[in-house]
Formats: C-alpha cells, sequence, structure tokens
C-alpha cells in the first residue's frame, strides 16, 4: 500500500512540475532548449514554470500539439528526441539559425500537420522517414544547404497540399512518385540543381496553383498535358534549358495570374500568347528564342 501511495505521488508531482505533459516529451523540450541555445533565445522559457507555460508551446490534453518558435534565435542543431514528441501537429522553426541535418527520428511525428524549418542553415540530405509522416499537409524546408535527391517514396505523403523546397541544393530528377500527390496545390522547387524534363503526368497535379521550378538545369518541350491544370495561378519555368514551341493547350490556363517564361529557348510569337490569360499580373518571356520582349499586364481591378 504505501508503494502505491509513493508511486501516485511521484505521478502527481511529475505532472504538476512538468505542467501536465508526460516526463518524456519534457525531456524532449529541455534537449531542444539546451542544444540550440536557449537562453540565447529571443523570447526564452521560464524553466521553473509547467511547459505549458513556455512560449510557443501548446499543450491539449496532457499532450504537446504545436511547438512555434518562429524568429526566436535558435542556434544549433536539433536533437534526435524532437522524435519524442510524437503528438505534434505543428512544427514551426521558421526564420532561426538551425543548423545540421534534420534528424532521423523526425519520421516518429506521424501526427504532424505542418513542418516548417525555412529559412534556417540545414544542411545534409533529407531522411527517409520524413516520408512516414502521411498526415502532413504543410512541408517548408526552403532557404536551407539541402543536398541530394528528393526520395523516391515521397508519394507516401499524399495529403501533401504545399511542398516548398526552393533555395536549397536538392540535384537529380524530381522523382516520378511526386506526380501521385493528388492534392498538391503548391510545388516550388526553384534555385536548386535539378534536371530532366517535364512529364506528361503532370497532368495529374488536378489541384496545383502555382509550379515553380525557376532556375534548374530542366529541358525539353513542355507536354501538352499541362493545360489540364485548370486551377493553375503561376507557372514560373525561367532559367532552364526548356525549347521548343510552347503547346496551344497552355492557353486553357484561364486562371494564370503570373507565366515567366525567360531565359530559355522557347520559339515562336509569345507576345500573342499573353493574350490569351484573362486574368494575367505578370508576363514575361525575356531572352527566349520567341518574338517580342518582357511584359507586365496590370489586372483590370
Amino acid at each position: 500500500m504505501k508503494t502505491l501511495k509513493t508511486t501516485l505521488l511521484f505521478c502527481l508531482v511529475t505532472v504538476l512540475t512538468f505542467g501536465n505533459i508526460s516526463y518524456k516529451e519534457e525531456q524532449a523540450l529541455m534537449a531542444l532548449h539546451n542544444s540550440t541555445n536557449g537562453l540565447s533565445w529571443n523570447t526564452t522559457w521560464d524553466l521553473d514554470a509547467p511547459a505549458s507555460t513556455w512560449y510557443g508551446v501548446v499543450v491539449e490534453n496532457g499532450e504537446v500539439v504545436e511547438l512555434n518558435l518562429e524568429f526566436n534565435n535558435l542556434k544549433g542543431k536539433l536533437p534526435e528526441s524532437i522524435g519524442d514528441l510524437v503528438h505534434l501537429r505543428k512544427l514551426n522553426f521558421f526564420r532561426n539559425n538551425i543548423n545540421g541535418s534534420i534528424p532521423n527520428s523526425i519520421g516518429n511525428l506521424t501526427s504532424l500537420l505542418e513542418f516548417n524549418m525555412a529559412f534556417n542553415k540545414l544542411e545534409g540530405k533529407l531522411p527517409e522517414s520524413l516520408t512516414n509522416l502521411r498526415s502532413l499537409v504543410c512541408l517548408k524546408l526552403y532557404m536551407n544547404s539541402l543536398e541530394g535527391s528528393i526520395p523516391a517514396s515521397i508519394d507516401k505523403l499524399y495529403n501533401l497540399e504545399v511542398l516548398e523546397l526552393y533555395n536549397n541544393d536538392f540535384s537529380g530528377e524530381l522523382p516520378d512518385s511526386i506526380y501521385k500527390l493528388s492534392k498538391l496545390k503548391e510545388l516550388l522547387v526553384s534555385s536548386n540543381r535539378l534536371i530532366g524534363r517535364l512529364p506528361s503526368e503532370i497532368s495529374n497535379l488536378k489541384e496545383l496553383k502555382v509550379l515553380s521550378v525557376f532556375d534548374n538545369n530542366f529541358l525539353g518541350a513542355i507536354p501538352a498535358s499541362i493545360g489540364d491544370l485548370a486551377n493553375l495561378e503561376e507557372l514560373v519555368l525561367s532559367n532552364n534549358a526548356f525549347y521548343g514551341n510552347l503547346p496551344n493547350e497552355l492557353a486553357n490556363l484561364s486562371n494564370l495570374k503570373i507565366l515567366l517564361l525567360g531565359n530559355n529557348g522557347f520559339e515562336g510569337d509569345l507576345a500573342a500568347l499573353g493574350e490569351k490569360f484573362p486574368n494575367i499580373m505578370e508576363f514575361d518571356f525575356q531572352n527566349t528564342n520567341a518574338k517580342g520582349t518582357i511584359a507586365t499586364i496590370d489586372s483590370e481591378d
């Protein structure tokens, strides 16, 4: 009986001390604090107070469900124990100074809906475990120094709507599996070292609103199937090695507001093309083989 009372007392003290979260989650937060120079954060944590009161930590029903530490001067590496925060739905470290690689344990966060590590100093390859995050809706890793290929199993992220990987050092071709992400609305992979062609399977991305592959090494002709992307509002193809005539089906994209084609090898009279988009606001085909020059068109409203 005495042992039972002692156990219950320890559990009560633990709950009160750690702000209604488990000891394991509290330790993971402490490891993050220590590995990213928590004493120098813009907004620091009072480690003597309950964890539920700490800046950027959202607790629901005794579980850490959000960690929002954007613009908070985090410096250092993410600890492997970040993967112990298994109830996280949102992880936002936007615009800090986090370096090193993304821990393999990130794949444990299977409830994660939003993962934003943009504008940091991340290096290395994307861990294969990242594709375990089947609930993920938004993945933002732009403005880092990540390298290697985009995982071939990325189609496991079948709920993904936003994929922003621009301004990194990714190489190789876009995996064929990326065209299976039927819920994708934004695909931004500009300013990397990607190669290859845009295949006809691009038409599988029916929900796509933004497609930006600017400043890579893509080549070849644009497939006619791109005209099936009826929701597309931004198409940015500039600074690649695309060539040939643009397909007539491109004119089907009546919702286009931005069409940037410059610094490619496109041919034909593109000046007339801009007139086919009723909502166009910016249209650029400068330094192509086509007739005409850059054009910027303001909407009437």
